[in-house]
């Protein structure tokens, strides 16, 4: 049996383990705590006259099952009626002939600069969380993004890296709550391979703890970052979740095909600190994770599942994951056969590829900057997309981007109230069209998942994930008389993702209407400049 046939053969065995077809998505959230039903009623219509209509679309919403072209009106920010009749409203958008739904919600968004979330926006993303790295200080994230304004929705988690640095290594500066600190952190080698001591480990929870009352909205475990902390350290972070009754958010330990030191090991880590502490363990991009793996991390991931345990897990759809040039995952001898890859050109900075030389003078002379590796290409090899799908369409899985910030040709952030962004300008492509090419690839062209289906991985199972210990999701993700009125109005024939590695500042094409808490950031196609209605998603303490 030749390779190509021994991955046949075991994607269809997989199919049978994972159940892993369009119908079954629905189902498998990991934990009955968080794949609670919608069992409330949902309330009466309003009278009217609304302060927003969307008039005449195919409002389609999973959680309750509708899928009909109604109208929807919306007053003081929540959805106030839905219905078969003309309503009447301040402000009417036409939707006829596009799809009325929940506006998507990204759990893994590291680009929370203000250029960013426009980018965001343009994708049909309403909100947009920074989960797996998290920040610290929260309360300095919240009051400066605050003071700026966003078009989109906006939050994070209280960062474990962040609070590791702060302990680990004295040369650093006090963090700012900013990716940028994050980033420059990687000029010292203090943090990512030591083991703390028992005193360290006190003060690192103390200050991941203290970003968990200032608001956090989970602990944020970039593992992978700081492959050589101790089992005790993961331990600590686990139980404080519990303690909180928050997720952890992580990123595992290893990025690895092969054993030992596997991704197979790391997922096992974390599952089984899952079942001795209760703590929701969410995984953050199973696709690039797992790498040439998937299909038995995917089945690790579901038996775990099986048992009752409080995992969660996502996945964008891209088979090249993207990071800064510093990390662990591109050093030492082997990083090439973890990765599964042959040649160090898989490795990309600004659209070219990399030689082994010129990684290596970048890890001493700019190791903060951003990089992307192709490690499957789904789009080119029959092989690759059907290890994609196992992570893309996990039963039960959200779709979150991992979207990354747009730097310059300088290499630096761009912040502030910058629009257009610059042609040069800089990020993985899935930082503008996630959700675009999960619409176009997976539910328009392969028709491998339905609308519906596909909707709920973008809006609904993201809300649930986060609901049980941030009761702000609860509203969100639905398209039902009271919930927030965060809405994406779009043409599911003409959705595209126009973000390509080589060009990737270009938003994504295809929506009509973008709504954020009521008001249009996007209408009629064209970008609404001086709304800002974005809020703060915070846990209360």
């Amino acid at each position: 049996m030749d390779s190509d046939d021994k991955v046949a053969a075991n994607w269809s065995r997989r199919q049978v383990i994972l159940g892993a077809t369009a119908t079954g998505v629905a189902v498998a959230l990991g934990a009955a705590r968080l794949a609670r039903a919608d069992e409330d009623k949902e309330p009466p219509n309003q009278s009217g006259p609304f302060d927003l209509v969307i008039k005449g679309g195919r409002v389609v919403d999973p959680a309750s099952g509708r899928d009909k072209t109604l109208n929807v009106g919306i007053k003081s920010g929540r959805i106030a009626a839905i219905s078969d009749r003309d309503l009447a409203g301040e402000q009417v958008l036409d939707a006829t002939g596009q799809v009325v739904a929940a506006g998507f919600i990204d759990l893994h968004a590291h680009g929370q600069q203000l250029p960013a979330a426009w980018v965001q926006a343009h994708d049909g993303v309403t909100t947009a969380l920074e989960l797996e790295s998290g920040l610290l200080p929260i309360s300095d994230f919240y009051k400066k993004t605050a003071a700026e304004g966003r078009p989109i929705n906006y939050g994070a988690g209280a960062a474990w890296t962040y609070a590791r640095v702060s302990v680990k290594e004295p040369r650093a500066a006090p963090p700012d709550g900013t990716i940028g600190w994050f980033q420059a952190a990687f000029s010292y080698d203090g943090w990512q391979n030591t083991v703390a001591t028992p005193e360290e480990i006190e003060q690192i929870i103390d200050l991941v703890e203290t970003g968990l009352k200032e608001g956090g909205l989970g602990v944020s475990i970039n593992a992978g970052y700081a492959p050589g902390y101790g089992h005790k350290e993961y331990h600590a972070l686990a139980e404080l979740a519990a303690k909180h009754g928050v997720g952890t958010y992580t990123h595992v330990r290893f990025l690895n095909a092969q054993e030992p030191r596997s991704s197979f090991e790391a997922l096992q880590e974390q599952i089984s600190l899952a079942a001795i502490t209760g703590a929701h363990m969410h995984i953050c991009h199973l696709n690039s994770t797992s790498v040439g793996d998937i299909e038995d991390c995917a089945a690790l991931v579901k038996q775990a599942q099986e048992q009752g345990l409080p995992i969660t897990v996502e996945a964008y759809p891209y088979g090249a994951g993207s990071s800064v040039v510093g990390a662990e995952v591109f050093r030492g001898d082997d990083w090439l056969q973890r990765w599964g890859v042959d040649s160090a050109s898989a490795l990309e900075h600004n659209g070219a590829p990399l030689t082994q030389a010129k990684i290596d003078e970048m890890q001493k002379s700019s190791p903060g900057d951003i990089v992307v590796m192709h490690f499957l290409r789904p789009d080119e090899n029959e092989r690759d997309r059907k290890l994609m799908d196992l992570s893309v369409l996990y039963p039960g899985g959200a779709i979150a981007s991992d979207a990354m910030p747009w730097t310059g040709s300088d290499g630096k952030i761009i912040e502030g109230d910058t629009w257009p962004l610059p042609d040069d300008a800089f990020a993985h492509p899935r930082s503008a069209g996630c959700f675009s090419r999960f619409l176009a690839t997976w539910v328009r062209d392969r028709k491998a998942v339905g609308l519906s289906d596909a909707l709920r991985k973008m809006s609904l199972i993201p809300a649930q994930i986060l609901e049980s210990s941030v009761p702000q999701m609860k509203k969100k993700g639905r398209l039902q008389v009271g919930a927030d009125a965060d809405v994406v109005v779009f043409d599911i024939d003409r959705v595209e993702a126009r973000s390509t590695y080589l060009k990737p500042a270009q938003v994504s094409a295809g929506y009509r209407h973008v709504v954020v808490n009521g008001v249009p950031v996007i209408k009629e196609g064209k970008r609404i400049g001086d709304a800002l209605p974005g809020q703060p998603v915070r846990r209360s303490t």
